[in-house]
This record gives C-alpha cells, structure tokens and sequence, in this order.
C-alpha cells in the first residue's frame, strides 16, 4: 500500500505514543494491592526479645494518647513556622515551638511534591511512585496497609474535614466528613471556613478518636500570588487562631482523661519562590512538622532548633501513639523525642516494633539483605536487647540497666536510620519487560527517515513470510519465560492471553515490515551510487544549522544540568538561528544569483529551484527526492527598496524580540530565585504600569490577527480581547480607567465566560468554513478557508489564560510570526521541512518564554479554573494543559496556516507535517533511551522524570497535530494511485 510521508509519519508517532505509554507504565509502575482483608489483617507483633527468660509482653504497646488530631496545613513550608513569618503572624505557634510542650521538626518530602502522594507518604509511611503526580487529579481507593485503615479496624472514631483527596482515598473510614475541593485554586477563603465552621461543635464532643483537618487556603494563595503576597500573612494569622482554639480545647479536656492529647500540625508540601509544588527544591520539600501534648516535658531554658527528619517518619509514630501495628510497607522511624518521658523498657519495646518491622521489609524487598549493615545492626540491637531484658526480669543494679538500656536505645536508633535509608534506595522498581517492548515499536519509526514524498509500505508481505512466525514464535518463548519466571511481575504478565497474542503479532508484523523497507532502502540506495547524476543535492549553511542544533539538543538531554537550563540550549538556538538567517539575507541581497546556484527557475511569478527527480515505476509519475518545493533563497532584485530594507532588518528584529523577552520569567535552577520583570510587573506598588502594558498588548494583539479574520470573526476578537481585561481588572489584576484606589475583588466568573462565548464562536465560525471549503472543493485542490479563524481563536483563548504580565509573550510570538511570514520564509524562498522545523524551534522557545520550565512547579494551574466556579475535571485539564503548552500549539497552528496560503500548500503541508512529526518525536525516542541507561541516576525522580513526562504530553500534541495531516495526505495518495491504476 502506498502512503504519503505525512500520512507515514502519523502513523508512526501514534505507534510512538503507544511505545511511550508502555515505557512510563514500565517506568512508573503503579502498586498493585490486594484488595482482600488480608491485605489489612493485623500480624501478631514480635515478641518482645529475651535471653534466657521468658517476657510477658507479646502484644502491642497500649497507646500513648488517647485522642489525635491532625491539623494539616496545605503548602506549610518550614520557613512559615520556624522562620519570620512564624514570629511575625503565628504568635501562639512560635511559644509553643519555643517554650511549650512540644517537639519541632522540619519534615522534607520526597518528590513529587504534591497532595495525594504526600498524604499516602503521611498516614502509609511508604515512598509513592513518581506516576501519582497525575493521579493526583482523581486519587483512587488507597489499598495499601495504612494509619487509617488500622485505626478504623481496632475501632477508633476517626472525623475528617478538608481537601476531599482524603475521602478519595479513605471512602469508608470516616464516621463524619465533609470534604473540600482542593483544585479550585481561586478560593482560599470558603475552603477553609468550611472545615473551620465545624471546630467548635465537634471540639465539644467526646465520641472520637481521631480528627483530621486538612486546610487548602495557604497553598491557594501560592499558586494566585505567591509566597510574598500579603494574603499569605493574614492566612498564618487564621491558621494561628484555629491552632490556639483546638490547643486550648484539647488542655481543658485531658483534665478529665486518663492519658493525654496529641496535636499534629504539618504540611503536605512546600511552596516553591512562585507559590508552585511538585518538583525537588528546598521551599518545595521541607515542610514544618509540630507535635504538641502535655505529655512532652520541656525543662526551662531548652531550646531545640527544629531537627530534619522525613516526612514518612509520621506513620510510624501516629501508630506507635495510638497502640497501632506500624504500616507494612513504611520505610519511616518513630521520632525517638516522642517517647523520651517513658520508661526504658517501653522505649526498647517500641523501638524494636519499628526495628522488626524494617527488617522485614527489607528482606521482602532485597534478596542479598543479610549483607544489609541495617540488618546486620538490627540482629546485634535484637541481642542486647534481649541481655537487657533477662537483667531486668532479674531485678540487677538500676544503674547497669541504665547503662546497658542507653546502649541499646542507642544502637536501636542507628540501625533504624540504616534501614530506612537502604528501603528508600530499593523503591525504584522497574518494569523492563514493559520497556523493551517499547524499544521494538519504535523500531517502525527509521522508514519515516525517507525523503520520498511517498513510501511503499510491505503490509500483506511480511504476514507471509517465514520470518514472521520465526519472530512471533522467539517473542512468544521470550514472554513465557519471563512471565513464568519466579521473579517475574510485570505488566504485560497480567494480561490475557489473547491480548498478548495481538500485541506479539503487531510487534513481528512491524519489524518484518520494517526489516523488508530497510531492505528496499539499501537497494535503492546501491542503484544511486551507481548514478552519481542523482545524488547531486546540495546543504547550505541553513540546512547544517538545522540538523546540528536538532542533534545537539537532543544530546544534551542526558546531562542533568542541560535540563534544568534547557531554556538556554532553545534561547541559543534561535539567537543563532535569527543570525543565520541575517547572513542568508544579506548574501542574497549583495550577492544577488551569484551567491547560490544558478539553477533557478521562474515559475508563477516565484522562484522554485529545479529538484531533481526520480521515476516512479509503479505510477509512471515523478517523485521529489528532496524534502521541499519551494526552495532556497533566490535573488532579491525583484523586492523595492523599503521591502529590501525590510528583509534586512527583519532578523535583527526578530533577535530583539528574543532578547526583551528573557529577563520577563527566570525559569529554570541557576536563575529562578532571582527577581525578574514579572515579579517587578505583578507588585502592588507597580499595577498601575502593569494596567498599561497589559492593554497596550491586548491592541497589539487585535492589529497582529484580524487582517485576516472575516468581519464577523474580527468583531468578536476586538470584543473578547476587552472581556479579558475586565475579567483581569475584576479579579484585581489590573485597573479600570476610571478606578481610584484598591476596589472590591471578584472571581470573574461572568466576564471570563463572556470570553468563552466568543471564543466558541470564533473557533465554531472558523470550522464551519473550514469544512465548507473541503465540501465545495471536492476534486479540486483543497481551500482553508476558515483556517485563520480558527487560529484567532487560539490566540484569544491564549490571551485569557495568560497572566497579564505575560501578554508581551504573546505579542511578540505573533510580531515575530508576521515578520517571519513577509520578509524572511516567502521572500528567501525557504522549503518546507526548514519552515517547519524554525516553527519547532521557536514554539520551544517560547514554551520557556512563557515561564515553563521542565519542573512540575512552573504549571500554572491557576489557567485551569478561569471562568469555573467549581473543579470540573475534563475542562480544567484542558486549559491547564493549553495554557502551558500556549506557545507550541500556536507556532504549530501557525505552520498549517503559513503553507495552506502558499501555492503547492498540499505538497507543502504534507512535508511539513513529515517534518514537524520527525523533529518532535525524535527527542523523546532518544530520552526514553536515556532514562533507561540512567534509571540509578541520583536526579532520576527530580530532574529526568519530570522532563519524562513534559515529552510524553508533547508528543501527545504533536500526534493530534500529524492526524490531521494525514486525512489530507492519505486521500491525495490513494487518488493519485487510482489515477494511475486507471491509466
């Protein structure tokens, strides 16, 4: 079967896709646990060691408080409680940290550094899989052995109210709740009146055991305006008073009880210098962790500077506080402090649960753990344990017990810490078998390498052939052996047989197929050797340019430091490129036809360089053998003087464009932390200038588009550019002409959906004529119009969703788009595989304009509930994600309108879509290809998987792009085919 390149392409990059969502899900394994009760069945606890004697104490400790609450404050960095901050907005807090009954720590949490898999990180003690970062939108039913779910099978009484990610995650656990949204990131007032509105009512009461609080307000202040934002002080203060309410309340209670309270004041995550979470610095993983009770004794003058301890250590102490079995699967200590008041034999004890528990699962998880130091320790603290228990069945000297009990606390602490640190190396279990198939569907991608204009793909051949079934028959033994294997547990092991059976048949099909053009390809390639006549094609600067900055980037993603600062290598790249194109310019312009090669043409008024062809035997037509129509640069001579001057210039103008716009957003490690124009442009001191530049970029924006637009499409774009700044100047943004002062703030619902409207309408407009045109045009070349409406509308749905400082981006994106389009790609000629791959290149870079870096933390989700009064999930998705990826899809849509203008856009199109599909999938074969080799990497979960998962959405993108390319291709393809069948 014949197929067009771009029809070739898609088909490929989907296969990619495939290939991708198999690697992550070999990559990021997702958990599989038992549902069954015994999954959550309680084990009969260790015994408590002896040497010689007999103990009486084989059952677990009683507890040690007889009420917990837990008052988890969403986004508490350290620096809030422990810092000025805290001194300054959390009075009561700081006298507690300082002289009250309280023990400190800063708890840092492993990335990624957001709710769902910090939650499961507090109450399982277990380290959660980097892949929960996107079940964080809809969190399952956590199966895994918990605090909660031992809570609830000894029979306490456990209320929640807050962030509904808790009863997601415990459905049936709590007695009373009442959840929150948490992703409605606007409201940071209701969400937390909600939880506190039932403080005093429940305080009263006695029939619980356990209350949790989960507050969203301060993360909801991080993510609209950042730590520094003076909202963030009045929350502290908030927070402040419902922890004196709840300390004060739970005081006068223990008067009457028999053991005392315990209050957990903790935070989930950190806040980035932006207000975001999700990736690995020190404001996003360091959180504060405050234990309070009468039990804790605290001698005058002691002052303890807040000690670093892991966020998993919580589960493990809150069950060893409630006379719980610690979580199966934590890798977490109990933080010694809280057991310091008790006696020596009830520390040994609970720290030997801690032990044993540690113990055992290392040696669930690590084959050779017998040479484990951590367990080598843990059998010599056994040991003395048991020497100090017989000496105190024994009755001997106090002092001895004293000592000997000292020691192996002391040797019970250290083995802990060992443990735990060799259970958080072992988490990262790979899926390779996943992952190797993935390598063998990519394999389908090198025909795509070709530069026909059209492949003749082997279907029906390789079916039939013997090394079909020589293939299939090797993959089948490869799948039995491992899946039968006593350690092998994969993904593709649980599966049905049948559905195995037809991904083996794909894979075999695909190799033969690729095996039979690789062949085809050799060939073909002898035949041309054999005549020279036909390889006569030439690279100009431009076309080297090109090719080395695509290899070099993708390179360059196997250091750590290149993807931080990746931002750099696309900021490079275009500088260099606008450079290039500078010289390209002027040699032509001085040069005239004797600075490229004199086989030039006139056709239609254009210039077109003759390309060599071959024949196609099987269709009796000629093929192109180089990837463009319209060609390099002819002579100028033809433009007037100002259109010269303009051809000029227009390079330099495009670096200047560049160059504004970097010191807007730091993005990236190096230079995040250090002020920046939009820091300066968002200040309350500075709305004023931010009101101006905001509208000035809003008219910009309205004279870059509507010459293009129809007259109905234009009327609503003027109308919808003035919606957003009355949605920006009502949610206090920006100023109103006639506002003086600071005026009432809104949420805006009303006049972003006005917005929406003709959003909806412009893109509806633009589609209906877009198909009336393919209707009208039947058998004829395919018309667009209709096309530059539906990139209007893009563009003032970007213009919504972007933050008012960042308006400039998306004014010069546009600028840089027109000039491009006059006086550079039309004027120079240029084809278009390299049109396309400038278009890769500055959608890149503007990504990174925009603020985006290849951190978690730098997603605006903020985008995502613009003109929404409450979380729906699939819309939200798809702002966040449009508003975060604004600058690739719009240079990419730019592309389809560019050469559907161009005469020949069918042929054009088709390799630019080629082109573009190449450019794009290519770094994520090559980085998938990385991350395996650099899986043990000491960045692996902090730096290379986030950029695993920025080139998985991309490509998802770009697979929705070369989609539909190929409906157009395919049919051009076939018609041509049968024409030439008929004849």
């Amino acid at each position: 079967m014949r197929l067009g390149c771009g029809a070739f392409a898609a088909g490929c990059v989907l296969v990619e896709v495939l290939g991708v969502a198999l690697f992550l899900r070999g990559f990021f394994p997702a958990p599989v646990r038992s549902s069954s009760g015994t999954e959550h069945q309680a084990e009969s606890p260790a015994p408590e060691p002896s040497a010689g004697a007999t103990s009486n104490w084989t059952k677990l400790p009683p507890p040690l408080f007889s009420k917990v609450v837990i008052m988890l404050i969403d986004a508490l960095r350290d620096d809030f409680v422990f810092g000025s901050k805290g001194v300054k907005f959390m009075p009561y807090t700081t006298y507690l940290v300082g002289k009250g009954a309280s023990h400190s720590f800063v708890a840092e949490a492993k990335p990624p550094t957001v709710t769902m898999p910090r939650i499961k990180a507090l109450m399982t003690g277990s380290l959660p899989g980097f892949v929960d970062i996107i079940r964080n939108f809809n969190s399952p039913t956590l199966l895994e052995d918990n605090v909660i779910t031992q809570a609830k099978a000894a029979g306490k009484r456990i209320i929640f109210y807050g962030d509904e990610t808790w009863v997601k995650l415990f459905p049936k656990h709590f007695v009373e709740y009442d959840g929150t949204t948490s992703f409605f990131v606007s409201d940071y007032t209701e969400v937390d009146d909600n939880v506190t509105r039932h403080l005093d009512r429940v305080l009263k009461r006695r029939d619980w055991d356990v209350l949790i609080l989960h507050y969203l307000g301060l993360d909801h202040i991080g993510h609209i305006s950042g730590p520094n934002s003076p909202l963030i002080g009045r929350k502290l203060s908030e927070m402040d008073s419902v922890l004196m309410r709840i300390h004060t309340s739970l005081l006068s209670e223990e008067r009457e009880a028999v053991s005392p309270s315990l209050l957990v004041l903790c935070g989930d995550h950190g806040m980035s210098a932006n207000g975001g979470h999700g990736a690995s610095s020190v404001e996003e993983t360091n959180t504060a962790l405050l234990l309070i009770s009468s039990a804790f004794e605290r001698r005058p003058g002691d002052v303890r500077p807040p000690k670093l301890v892991q966020q998993t250590d919580l589960a493990a102490t809150l069950a060893i506080g409630l006379g719980l079995p610690i979580p199966k699967h934590s890798v977490g200590r109990l933080l010694s402090p809280v057991i310091e008041g008790r006696a020596m034999r009830e520390q040994l004890r609970f720290l030997h649960l801690n032990t044993v528990q540690l113990s055992r699962l290392l040696q669930e998880n690590v084959p050779s753990y017998e040479r484990e130091p951590g367990f080598e320790q843990f059998q010599v603290s056994q040991k003395l344990h048991g020497n100090w228990v017989r000496l105190y069945l024994e009755e001997k000297n106090s002092e001895v017990l004293l000592n000997l009990g000292t020691k192996v606390r002391r040797q019970y602490l250290d083995a802990l810490k060992t443990l735990s640190l060799a259970l958080s190396r072992q988490v990262a279990h790979y899926d390779i078998y996943s992952m190797v198939v993935f390598a063998l569907l990519l394999l389908s991608a090198p025909q795509a390498l070709g530069s026909a204009a059209e492949l003749e793909v082997p279907l029906s051949s390789p079916v039939f052939s013997l090394l079909f079934y020589l293939v299939l028959l090797l993959l089948g033994a490869v799948h039995v052996s491992v899946c039968t294997s006593t350690e092998g547990s994969c993904y593709f092991c649980s599966l049905s047989w049948p559905t195995v059976g037809v991904v083996l048949v794909l894979v075999s099909a695909l190799l033969c197929a690729v095996l039979s053009a690789l062949t085809r390809t050799c060939v073909d390639g002898k035949l041309l050797r054999r005549n020279p006549a036909r390889t006569n094609s030439k690279w100009s600067e431009l076309d080297l340019l090109i090719l080395v900055g695509t290899v070099g980037h993708v390179l360059s993603l196997g250091a750590s430091s290149f993807i931080e600062e990746e931002h750099q290598t696309w900021y490079f790249l275009v500088s260099t490129l606008c450079l290039a194109l500078c010289h390209e310019s002027y040699r032509n312009c001085f040069l005239g036809d004797n600075g490229e090669s004199p086989c030039c043409l006139r056709v239609e008024g254009r210039f077109v360089r003759a390309a060599p062809t071959v024949k196609d035997k099987s269709t009796g037509c000629d093929v192109l053998e180089l990837d463009r129509v319209c060609t390099k640069p002819s002579s100028l001579d033809t433009l007037r003087g100002c259109e010269k001057a303009m051809v000029l210039a227009s390079p330099w103008l495009v670096l200047g464009c560049c160059r504004l716009l970097r010191p807007l957003n730091h993005t990236g490690v190096q230079w995040a932390h250090r002020p920046d124009l939009g820091h300066w442009l968002t200040s309350s001191d500075h709305k004023a200038e931010l009101s101006v530049l905001a509208a000035l970029s809003l008219v910009a924006v309205f004279a870059l588009v509507q010459s293009r637009c129809s007259p109905m499409s234009r009327v609503a774009m003027a109308l919808g550019l003035l919606g957003i700044y009355c949605y920006r100047a009502s949610i206090g943004h920006v100023l109103l002409p006639w506002q003086r002062g600071s005026t009432a703030v809104s949420r805006g619902i009303i006049e972003a959906r006005f917005v929406y409207v003709f959003v909806l309408g412009i893109l509806f407009t633009g589609t209906k004529d877009l198909l009336k045109s393919q209707v009208l045009a039947a058998g004829a070349t395919v018309k667009t119009v209709g096309l530059w409406d539906v990139y209007s509308g893009l563009v003032l749905l970007a213009a919504l969703l972007f933050r008012p400082h960042n308006l400039p981006v998306l004014v010069c994106s546009l600028l840089i788009q027109t000039v491009m389009t006059k006086y550079i790609w039309r004027p120079l000629k240029h084809g278009a595989a390299e049109v396309a791959v400038m278009h890769y290149w500055f959608g890149q870079a503007f990504f990174y304009f925009q603020g985006n870096s290849n951190n978690i933390t730098t997603v605006d989700i903020s985008a995502g509930f613009v003109g929404l009064n409450t979380y729906v999930e699939i819309p939200a998705m798809f702002l966040t994600a449009f508003a975060t990826y604004a600058g690739p899809v719009l240079w990419a849509s730019h592309l389809v309108n560019f050469l559907s203008s161009e005469p020949s856009s069918g042929s054009a199109l088709r390799r630019a879509g080629f082109c573009y599909a190449l450019v794009c999938s290519a770094p994520a074969s090559v980085y998938v290809v990385l991350v395996t080799a650099l899986r043990y990497h000491l960045f692996i979960w902090s730096v290379f998987s986030p950029k695993l998962l920025y080139e998985g959405m991309h490509l998802l993108v770009t697979a929705a792009l070369c989609v539909g390319f190929a409906a157009v291709d395919q049919a051009r393809v076939q018609s041509r085919s049968g024409r030439a069948a008929a004849s």
